[in-house]
């Protein structure tokens, strides 16, 4: 074996992407609801192949921990910043006081247990499942000024208790919130039931939704149908049957007509006569169940060959930021527009009536392109497909960010730095926050984002996990299986006071309880635990703005836990 070990010490590279390639496909394997997930399985598979004693540049780590920590930023900026006023501030306050509970419980029990600072930045990143909180962490004791060889072996230590807790944290933190806080809510019959009636009001006004929208991803259709019906005994035109559509509390379009044989896009004032073809657009199920009062539906593939757009808008101006999905759908530029899904923070809201639009909020468009140009300007700008990255924003932003978390200030002796992690996210937040104010600037393709994110974190995973590959059995040795029951304390009794907290204390409804918990501690699997749950995708309304706070501040807190701890 000593030749594969000379060649991996001389080409550091092949172990790096070896360890970031096994991690992914190891972490993608699944037992029923259990998987270790890319970042865990990066780790052991760094550690393991780690033993041959391989030297990797911390440069490498840095640089990869900078781009997952800047892509997140980028990612819950224009959402954070929009909390910060309106109803958003009550999220935020609980999201702090949630991240308050998880740091105190962690300090006070590893000061309890006596561990060392090491011990308990790998306690916190595992059990509260922020992996990111490794790097910021590990930093912070780096500039404690501790003697070397104590900094050397609390840095040893941090990713074997990490491993050893973070299993946990996850599965644990899915199980109690999903499971679990429906019953100390209350039970899970009378938390669905509450449920059930908020999406009631949600969906109750003037305005009547689509059917079949309780389901976000529903796709559209286009459908031909000949005219039949005895509406059409005298001839119509398209805004007298778009107009008697509308009546019938439906959300169709006609998009295309055959009239004489002939092919035509509709204009307002055109008749159509009884046996004319025509195309109408709408959600799947409505079309399939409310549309065949027109006559029967034909097959005529040259009237429906016509290329349709299905287009990411993120809301950024007035005519819809601020508006309801039901208000935006009213809007005359939305005629022969439908939504098919809308997303925040990358995740799916409910396509309710009463749902509120916010900026940053990504709407995904279905139509004849010519409708979709005209309802783009009037919503934000669109993201189109494209390869293209703005290099001079990422590296320019990063630089200075990085620039100034390494400024230091000395209040009382004491150095206070943000650090060049803390710098680097703050500089995405902003960057994030200003490319949705201001689209013409600053294009990370929605991949490019997702890679960076990933790929950055991994990466940084795989350099810890290959460095510190000789110490991690001393280590996991010293810290001793009772760290594994310390792991479990510090997930649980943050969770189930926090689901007390925010249900008694802040008030929130049961459903949105669960989503702000799940989103405060980053627990991306609870989340769809609870949807499960309760049969709803209400929990996505207490998810997204503690999510984007939670982001922040639990991995700013690793600088908090290795100073205080």
């Amino acid at each position: 074996m000593q030749w594969l070990i000379d060649i991996f010490r001389e080409n550091p590279v092949i172990p790096i992407f070896l360890t970031l390639g096994l991690g992914f496909w190891i972490g993608g394997f699944r037992y029923k609801s259990l998987s270790l997930g890319p970042v865990t399985a990066t780790l052991i598979v760094g550690v393991i192949i780690g033993q041959m004693g391989l030297q990797i540049s911390d440069a490498v780590k840095s640089l990869a921990f900078m781009l997952f920590l800047f892509a997140i930023g980028y990612s819950v900026g224009p959402q954070f910043f929009r909390s910060l006023k309106g109803d958003g501030l009550k999220q935020i306050a609980f999201a702090l006081v949630e991240c308050v509970i998880c740091i105190a419980t962690c300090v006070g029990i590893c000061r309890l247990m006596g561990y060392d600072k090491g011990i308990a930045v790998g306690v916190f990143a595992g059990s509260q499942t922020v992996s990111a909180v490794i790097g910021v962490g590990s930093d912070t004791i780096r500039s404690l000024g501790l003697p070397e060889a104590d900094t050397r072996r609390m840095l040893d230590l941090i990713p074997a208790c990490y491993a050893v807790t973070y299993i946990f944290g996850t599965i644990g933190s899915a199980w109690i919130i999903a499971n679990l806080g429906p019953i100390l809510l209350g039970g899970l019959k009378k938390v669905k039931a509450e449920t059930a009636r908020l999406e009631e009001e949600l969906d109750s006004g003037d305005f009547t939704p689509d059917p079949g929208l309780v389901v976000a991803n529903r796709s559209i259709s286009f459908r031909a149908y000949r005219a039949e019906a005895d509406y059409f005994n005298r001839p119509r035109t398209v805004s007298d049957l778009e107009a008697h559509i509308r009546a019938l509390g439906l959300r169709h379009f006609v998009e295309r007509l055959r009239i004489n044989g002939e092919i035509c896009d509709p204009e307002p004032e055109m008749r159509i006569h009884k046996g004319d073809l025509i195309v109408l657009s709408g959600h799947r199920e409505s079309i399939v169940d409310d549309a065949g009062w027109i006559g029967p539906e034909v097959t005529d593939h040259d009237l429906l060959n016509f290329a349709t757009e299905n287009l990411p808008v993120t809301v950024s101006k007035s005519g819809a930021a601020g508006r309801t999905v039901g208000e935006l759908r009213h809007e005359p530029f939305m005629r022969g527009v439908m939504i098919r899904k809308i997303l925040r923070n990358e995740i799916p809201l409910p396509l309710k009536s009463r749902v509120r639009l916010e900026k940053g909020d990504v709407i995904h468009l279905v139509g004849l392109p010519q409708d979709v140009a005209v309802a783009v300007p009037e919503i934000g700008y669109s993201d189109r497909a494209t390869g293209r990255t703005d290099m001079v924003f990422i590296g320019l932003s990063i630089a200075i960010g990085c620039f100034i978390g390494a400024l230091v200030i000395h209040i009382g002796g004491i150095p206070i730095s943000l650090s060049t992690s803390g710098g680097a996210i703050i500089a995405g937040l902003v960057m994030g926050w200003l490319r949705a104010k201001r689209p013409t600037f600053g294009h990370i393709p929605r991949p490019v984002v997702w890679f960076m994110d990933n790929a950055g974190l991994n990466l940084f995973i795989a350099v810890v996990g290959l460095s510190a590959g000789p110490s991690f059995i001393s280590g996991l040795r010293e810290v001793g299986p009772q760290l594994f029951l310390i792991g479990v304390l510090c997930t649980v009794i943050p969770l189930i006071l926090c689901i007390f907290i925010a249900n008694k204390l802040f008030r929130f409804p049961a459903a949105v309880t669960l989503g702000c918990v799940a989103g405060s501690r980053n627990a991306v699997a609870a989340l769809g635990a609870i949807q499960d749950s309760l049969d709803s995708t209400l929990p996505v309304m207490g998810y997204t703005v503690t999510y984007a706070v939670g982001s922040l501040v639990l991995i700013l807190s690793g600088m908090v836990v290795a100073i205080f701890a």
